[in-house]
């Protein structure tokens, strides 16, 4: 992790990319509320996530991956209300080789935990622009 500065919610991302190297869901899971909302632009068209149970199956995603690597390259965070805006330069091992793209991530904090969470997906790995 790059650039990450010293700050509650930077001590709270570097958790975050933690749990998903050590493939913690649970772990993970339990940095949201429990009716969170994860929209996601992974798959080029927006995908809802609501609760627990489809965060879950959602983050089924971060078992494959491999050798994950971020490094900041935007972040902005506010106090109140407690939010999150970053982007992120993304190499990882994938089954096709490495990838390499970058991410757009936004938090909304409802007491200390993410109650929304936006991930959204800058430059895919074919070099595609969202």
């Amino acid at each position: 992790m790059k650039n990450v500065p010293n700050s509650p919610l930077g001590k709270m991302y570097k958790e975050h990319i933690q749990h998903i190297l050590d493939k913690n869901i649970d772990a993970l899971l339990d940095q949201y509320t429990d009716n969170a909302l994860l929209i996601s632009s992974f798959m080029k068209e927006p995908k809802y996530y609501k609760g627990r149970e489809q965060l879950r199956d959602h983050m089924q995603g971060i078992l494959g991956i491999e050798g994950l690597e971020t490094e900041i390259i935007f972040w902005a965070e506010t106090e109140d209300p407690k939010t999150l805006m970053i982007t992120e330069q993304i190499t990882m091992q994938t089954a096709d080789g490495q990838a390499e793209m970058r991410f757009a991530d936004s938090w909304v904090l409802e007491n200390g935990k993410i109650a929304i969470h936006f991930a959204g997906m800058v430059q895919h790995p074919d070099g595609s622009l969202a």
